[in-house]
């Protein structure tokens, strides 16, 4: 189970991103394409992931930023 995060950019292009694997992002032209490139972006970083021990995920977290 991986948590993805879905954006929508001005030229209705959907971005996705997986917060628990660094770097793993991919887009597609609708939802659902975005989605089975976010899953192929995910599998592609599970075989390029160092051996388990060496990297343990702790969580995500909200951080609020006051911007002046």
């Amino acid at each position: 189970h991986f948590p993805v995060i879905i954006e929508q950019d001005s030229d209705g292009v959907y971005i996705v991103e997986c917060p628990g694997l660094k770097g793993c992002r991919s887009y597609g032209h609708t939802i659902e394409e975005a989605m089975d490139n976010i899953l192929e972006a995910i599998e592609a970083s599970l075989e390029e992931m160092p051996p388990p021990g060496d990297v343990t995920f702790i969580g995500v977290r909200d951080l609020e930023v006051n911007v002046a």
